[in-house]
């Protein structure tokens, strides 16, 4: 992997977000974020230069679903980190996302993104 990937937060629990972005800057990479609703994040992800998210299943406006499917087809990979599951438009299309039920360690969730980024640069995305 590159010295530079930016990580997209998307989390309306500000603690939890705050160790998710303490576990990215821990490891060398630039957080984007933390962002709280759908429509910050989509225009964060409009913006580009985003390598990999972490995103809460339930934000403050409504469910991550447009933002995953924003991401799918952008081709960036992203772990769902959720106490709810997966939203049912994912659930029903996406069955495989990468899913780590809270609580859970920001270290584990960070470090499972870092594969599933690893994994697509090896598919070529």
């Amino acid at each position: 992997m590159s010295d530079y990937i930016s990580i997209l937060i998307v989390e309306d629990d500000a603690i939890i977000a705050l160790g998710l972005e303490l576990a990215v800057e821990d490891r060398g990479y630039v957080v984007v974020g933390p962002v709280a609703t759908v429509a910050e994040a989509l225009a964060l992800v409009a913006q580009g230069g985003i390598e990999g998210a972490v995103l809460d299943a339930s934000l403050l406006d409504r469910d991550v679903g447009p933002v995953a499917l924003q991401l799918i087809e952008n081709g960036i990979p992203f772990v769902v980190h959720t106490g709810v599951g997966l939203p049912a438009v994912l659930a029903r299309h996406y069955p495989d996302l990468p899913v780590m039920m809270k609580p859970n360690s920001p270290d584990k969730v960070v470090a499972r993104l870092l594969r599933e980024i690893k994994i697509g640069r090896v598919r070529g995305h």
